[in-house]
């Protein structure tokens, strides 16, 4: 049996057990509207699957008064709380009895996103939206369910605390209080980025005497992140793609947390592009935004295969279409999303700059790194 069949059947029982045992704490109601016995865990295929079966876990767990209020409490404010702290505590009640099965969805988590377990855990729970709060305040009981894996899916399935299944419409946030149980994009960007520079980012250039050039953002909006309701805040980064100093492809990816909303204008004058690293003064950008199931080395796998095939013409060569191409057609589902992109970026450009796709707008200017 593989390792990956083996992890799953261990989170699958572990999470079977955690519902026979919230189940218990739950209230259950009169006699002719409990539910079925739980049915075991699914295998672990995607995680998504991750994600669901702990939505449905812990949506019995809330039956327990005093942990839905520390439920309530760790999210209030619009806060993301990390499922696996919170219920890792001893006085979390019935919550704690999940700290098994959150433990081993996490590894499942971090094995199918291609990340190793230095990334941490990465299953968060926040509530669906702020609007949401005075029902829940009001002892509205709440309903959870995971954060849909398609931006365009037109419903979703939350669960109760008896184990009832509920559809969701997207179309709008719903008045019922509900849970949402998705991953850290954040921290899995910070993660996989690092595994992207390995994989794509070739070798660091010798630091100048007296320093280097770079292309600074001073401002950047979105019009659209690409994220719905139900996903939260967006998690962005650019793909900074051009010749290395050895002639072969590299790729830098460029973390950009800040962008968390489309329609507001960032400030961030954070560094774009280290132009001592590049052949030639012109690079490319791809701007993308994680989404939940982004298996990192995938990805670097996949860029490389195609850009390996791009060679030096002793000439600048668009790559964004390369990088566009090498990502496996069905993942365009929904991770990572597409957001915009600029060509031939060089290190003299300034002023606003439209991407190509109409979505994003970036005001840049040159900006010159003095060497101590």
């Amino acid at each position: 049996m593989s390792t990956a069949t083996t992890l799953r059947a261990a989170v699958g029982a572990a999470l079977a057990l955690a519902l026979a045992a919230t189940a218990q704490t739950a209230y259950a109601g009169p006699a002719s509207a409990r539910t079925e016995a739980p049915q075991p865990a699914r295998p672990y295929t995607s995680v998504h699957t991750a994600e669901d079966d702990t939505a449905r876990a812990l949506a019995r767990s809330v039956g327990d008064a005093a942990w839905r209020a520390r439920l309530a409490a760790a999210t209030a404010g619009g806060a993301e709380a990390d499922l696996a702290a919170l219920t890792a505590r001893p006085d979390a009640g019935a919550g704690h009895r999940l700290a098994a099965p959150v433990a081993a969805a996490n590894s499942a988590v971090l094995t199918a996103k291609g990340l190793g377990g230095g990334a941490g855990p990465l299953l968060r729970v926040r509530l669906g939206d702020a609007s949401m709060r005075a029902a829940l305040d009001a002892g509205t009981a709440p309903w959870v369910a995971a954060a849909p894996a398609d931006d365009d899916a037109a419903s979703f399935t939350a669960y109760d605390a008896r184990g009832r299944a509920h559809t969701v419409d997207t179309a709008r946030v719903p008045e019922q209080p509900l849970y949402l149980v998705d991953v850290d994009a954040g921290r899995a960007l910070a993660a996989g980025a690092g595994l992207l520079r390995q994989a794509l980012g070739g070798p660091a250039a010798a630091a100048a005497a007296t320093g280097w050039w770079a292309t600074r953002i001073d401002s950047v909006e979105l019009s659209d992140d690409e994220e719905p309701w139900f996903k939260g805040d967006a998690e962005v980064y650019a793909l900074v793609t051009g010749f290395g100093l050895d002639g072969k492809v590299r790729v830098d990816p460029v973390d950009m947390p800040y962008l968390d909303s489309d329609g507001t204008v960032y400030r961030p004058n954070q560094l774009l592009v280290n132009w001592s690293s590049y052949k030639y003064n012109l690079a490319d950008v791809v701007m993308m935004e994680e989404d939940g199931d982004t298996n990192y080395q995938a990805l670097a796998k996949a860029i490389a295969a195609v850009l390996l095939t791009v060679t030096d013409q002793g000439a600048y060569v668009p790559l964004v279409n390369a990088v566009l191409d090498a990502i496996p057609t069905e993942w365009w589902t929904d991770d990572p999303d597409y957001v915009d992109s600029w060509y031939t970026l060089a290190r003299t450009s300034s002023g606003t700059l439209n991407g190509a796709r109409g979505n994003g707008r970036m005001s840049v200017s040159p900006y010159y790194v003095s060497a101590f």
